[in-house]
């Protein structure tokens, strides 16, 4: 989560609010479960971390001054590594999820390009499984095992071919406008 923030930080500064509801925005139905709170702390966190710089803004008349949080360059510098990162399964796929949506929002890197470099990590792991399980013996339970892997990043490149195609269409759709 706390990449996601930096990143949605990048596009520009922001408060709390508008953080959520981007981040709620960018997951969807997946984001209505999304804690309010969880922002907070992430953001506490990443101030104390050194990683984002808060300042307090003028609120209106019926609300109260806002801290709006800007990245530090150590957040930037955090923000290019997360991008090209393609370590695999550690993301969850709301996670690659957002890894794209802020990526497309602030250009940070082409979503293209990011599905694109973690469809080569996974292939090249997929072929390292490949080889192992031939290695073991039939029926055996470390074959079954090396199987499961398998058929997990099967699963993992399909849903990669799926996010390629509707980040290839929003950039054609871009790029005509």
């Amino acid at each position: 989560m706390q990449d996601a923030v930096l990143a949605m930080l990048a596009k520009e500064p922001s408060h709390g609010y508008r953080l959520r509801e981007r981040l709620r925005r960018a997951l969807g139905p997946l984001g209505e479960s999304m804690n309010a709170g969880q922002i907070y702390v992430t953001l506490a966190r990443l101030e104390k971390a050194g990683l984002v710089a808060c300042e307090r803004a003028d609120g209106l008349p019926d609300r109260p001054d806002r801290k709006v949080y800007a990245l530090t360059p150590a957040g930037q510098q955090r923000v290019a590594a997360w991008m090209g990162e393609v370590a695999w399964p550690k993301p969850n796929l709301a996670e690659f999820h957002l890894k794209l949506a802020a990526a497309a929002a602030a250009r940070l890197a082409d979503p293209v390009e990011l599905v694109d470099a973690q469809r080569r990590e996974l292939l090249r792991r997929l072929g390292d499984v490949q080889r192992a399980a031939l290695a073991e013996p039939d029926g055996s339970t470390a074959g079954l095992l090396l199987e499961g892997v398998a058929l997990r990043l099967q699963a993992d490149l399909r849903w990669l071919e799926a996010c390629e195609r509707v980040w290839s269409r929003i950039e054609n759709e871009t790029e005509d406008a």
